[in-house]
């Protein structure tokens, strides 16, 4: 069963549980795409802010007219992407999902904003963020990795040669062989 799939993550991890089409249609940028797009583009930035701030992470997208089986996909040992069953919602998966995970003492945080599912999770014992402030989250993050890791990025103002690095005897005898050809 997927529920399995979702224990062995780490323990020592938050864990959060994404509402997958709540989310998009607070992102702006998101929801302008197609679903398919957006879905991968979601799963994308997802994945790098888990591994950024060491999170596990379910994303959970309802099935909606397929007649696929609920199935999961796991990208790495702390990402699982879960499409629910046909007539299954993401808030039924997730609550469930909450419930099974409480159990395991795990600290759970949900990002959706339907408010039925937030009474739900917040009597289970897990945290909510809406997903506006879960996205200015990720965008946050984002702005810090680029600031701390991009900023101090400096190209070499001149062209670095083998040349220039080599002794002059050296530099001598490789074009003492070069002119020889």
């Amino acid at each position: 069963m997927i529920y399995k799939l979702l224990i062995d993550m780490s323990k020592k991890r938050e864990y959060y549980l994404v509402d997958g089409y709540n989310l998009i249609h607070a992102w702006q940028e998101l929801k302008n795409e197609d679903f398919a797009a957006a879905r991968d583009h979601l799963i994308h930035i997802l994945i790098e802010y888990g591994a950024y701030e060491k999170l596990d992470i379910t994303l959970v997208f309802d099935a909606g007219s397929t007649e696929e089986e609920e199935h999961a996909e796991k990208y790495g040992d702390h990402f699982t992407v879960i499409y629910t069953a046909p007539n299954d919602t993401a808030d039924n998966v997730i609550e469930r999902l909450v419930y099974e995970l409480v159990k395991q003492r795990r600290e759970i945080h949900v990002v959706s904003s339907d408010a039925i599912i937030e009474t739900v999770i917040l009597g289970a014992g897990a945290y909510r963020h809406p997903s506006r402030e879960f996205y200015r989250a990720v965008k946050r993050a984002k702005q810090h990795l680029r600031k701390e890791y991009l900023s101090s990025v400096t190209l070499p103002l001149v062209r670095s040669e083998v040349g220039d690095r080599l002794d002059d005897n050296v530099f001598a005898k490789l074009e003492e062989l070069r002119r020889k050809k």
